[in-house]
């Protein structure tokens, strides 16, 4: 039921869409109707070329954002957990985090040529920021409480960190996590229209080039459809790995 409801606007809005479209209302140049562009996403999908595209630009999106959170997580837990570490490298990043990646395209390609090294460096850039704030605020949000009672109790050191530290941590750091992907998501379209030449990004450039309208709001979907679906995949992660944080079963 609450899909059903869910589902109501967008389906009211692709019945409005079509009907200024078959009104001739709008030109087909600028917006195809919805049936046009669902004949060309299948076009698309019968081809092979959009399932190889969508494959490349997640398989740049997954090394990526593997990347950069891996860079990201450790340097968050080390700027959240020690003082020294914070003063001496949260200037830094609070320098660096405003830079859109977008701006480091003319240095990517300087630094790696074109192909897949910009379009992934790009991608990780873009991961790390969101993913190592939310992790260095989720550990210096800790309670209090909870360090006292667990030194109370003897713990000291890794164990206080492995043991509270960490799990309270976790809520912000997955939170972090799921902003990142969406921040590499935009990354890589903007990277593959510049650096490579496959993908969603470079597609949807290349049916700009011939006025193909119906192609660019196809692959526009695709990014969508993708991106829905990889969150929501991340948010069942986050909800079974953050079980015991949860309240009680409504």
């Amino acid at each position: 039921m609450r899909a059903a409801r869910g589902a109501l606007v967008p389906l009211a809005l692709l019945v409005l869409w079509e009907a200024a479209a078959r009104a001739h209302l709008v030109s087909p140049i600028v917006l195809p109707a919805p049936s046009a562009v669902a004949v060309r996403w299948w076009q698309g999908v019968r081809s092979g070329e959009l399932p190889r595209d969508t494959a490349a630009s997640l398989v740049r999106v997954a090394l990526g954002f593997v990347i950069g959170s891996a860079l990201a997580v450790p340097a968050g837990l080390a700027l959240g957990a020690s003082r020294r570490a914070h003063a001496l490298f949260n200037p830094l990043v609070q320098v660096l985090r405003p830079i859109p990646p977008i701006a480091y395209i003319p240095l990517a390609i300087l630094w790696f040529g074109l192909g897949n090294p910009p379009a992934v460096f790009l991608i990780a850039v873009g991961a790390f920021f969101p993913v190592v704030m939310s992790t260095m605020a989720g550990v210096r949000q800790v309670d209090g409480i909870y360090l006292r009672a667990a030194r109370n109790l003897g713990a000291r050191g890794a164990t206080l960190f492995r043991r509270v530290i960490l799990p309270a941590a976790l809520p912000h750091i997955l939170s972090g996590m799921r902003i990142g992907f969406g921040t590499a998501f935009i990354v890589v379209i903007v990277s593959e229209m510049i650096a490579v030449n496959d993908g969603l990004g470079y597609r949807i450039l290349e049916a700009r080039e011939f006025m193909w309208s119906d192609k660019i709001i196809a692959g526009m979907l695709t990014i969508g459809l993708c991106g829905l679906g990889i969150d929501a995949a991340m948010a069942r992660v986050s909800e079974r790995l953050l079980r015991w944080h949860q309240g009680p079963e409504r």
